[in-house]
């Protein structure tokens, strides 16, 4: 397909208040903090978003939001993330319903552990059901269903699967897709403190979550790099690392509201049974937004 996943594309949050209801404008905020410094594509309705918490209602309007909010200024991409094949063609029917959306990042299954022989019919399957471009999304450390360089192998066949955001962590295995799969196969990093290396490797780009708070700084890394200035991309990398680090301090995606929150975005709250941030990391959070806000 002519579609090619690139650049920097913040994993959104989806703003909530503490019952769980979409804060419309929140939503509208944190796309425009995005797109205003410098991303080049917004991703909905991943697992920053709590996707897995939102009922197809708020699902729906997630991403009219994004189409309108967007309004043409970079592609919109949108998650169809869920436990089965007809779970996930429900969602990718949604998605193309509403329109605008420029391609699906589809989770493998997580609860369920599929096989790989069983991975490959999911996929196709889905991709039969939308004339939507499809990223394959790995991400074995929060599915336990890792996606094998055979796999995948498989499903550059299918034409409107056109890449793989890859989360696994594992750079041999980054490399592996990046050197055995077609040159215009999309090779998306989603590990944000792996983004610089990926691109040496030649990655095409970056899913991230902490460009909601560091939209610049994230999309630095990239633009840098493209532009051949090497050593400042890894400068920036490496001053994203200590925002990253903090991301794990508190239930996903907590930390993410929060230093949106500091960074002057009202990102509200996440479902429940996750809490706001531990009174002990609130002083480095704060040191890292401001760190990576200033640069």
């Amino acid at each position: 397909m002519e579609f090619h996943a690139e650049g920097v594309i913040p994993a959104l949050v989806t703003p909530l208040d503490r019952e769980g209801n979409l804060l419309e404008q929140g939503l509208r905020d944190v796309i425009d903090y995005t797109i205003t410094n410098g991303v080049h594509g917004i991703f909905v309705l991943g697992s920053s978003g709590e996707i897995y918490g939102l009922d197809n209602a708020q699902k729906r309007r997630v991403v009219e939001i994004a189409v309108e909010q967007a309004n043409g200024r970079v592609p919109v991409y949108a998650g169809a993330s869920e436990i089965t094949t007809r779970d996930c063609i429900k969602t990718a029917h949604m998605v193309q319903e509403v329109g605008g959306v420029s391609a699906l990042s589809v989770l493998t299954p997580y609860f369920m552990t599929p096989t790989q022989s069983e991975l490959v019919e999911h996929y196709k399957n889905i991709a039969a059901e939308t004339d939507l471009p499809i990223l394959v999304y790995s991400n074995p450390g929060r599915t336990q269903v890792p996606v094998a360089l055979t796999t995948m192998l498989e499903l550059v066949d299918v034409p409107n699967i056109i890449g793989i955001k890859d989360s696994a962590g594992n750079l041999t295995l980054t490399g592996d897709y990046i050197r055995e799969l077609p040159d215009d196969f999309d090779v998306i990093m989603g590990r944000d403190t792996l983004i610089y290396p990926a691109l040496c490797l030649g990655a095409a780009g970056a899913i991230a979550s902490t460009a909601n708070i560091a939209p610049k700084l994230v999309s630095s890394i990239y633009n840098e790099y493209r532009a051949g200035n090497r050593e400042r991309a890894l400068e920036l990398q490496n001053a994203l690392s200590p925002l990253r680090n903090l991301v794990d301090v508190a239930t996903f995606p907590v930390v993410l509201k929060e230093g949106l929150r500091m960074a002057g975005v009202e990102a509200g709250y996440c479902f429940a049974p996750a809490r706001e941030l531990a009174p002990e990391f609130r002083p480095a959070l704060e040191k890292a937004v401001e760190a990576v806000t200033n640069i």
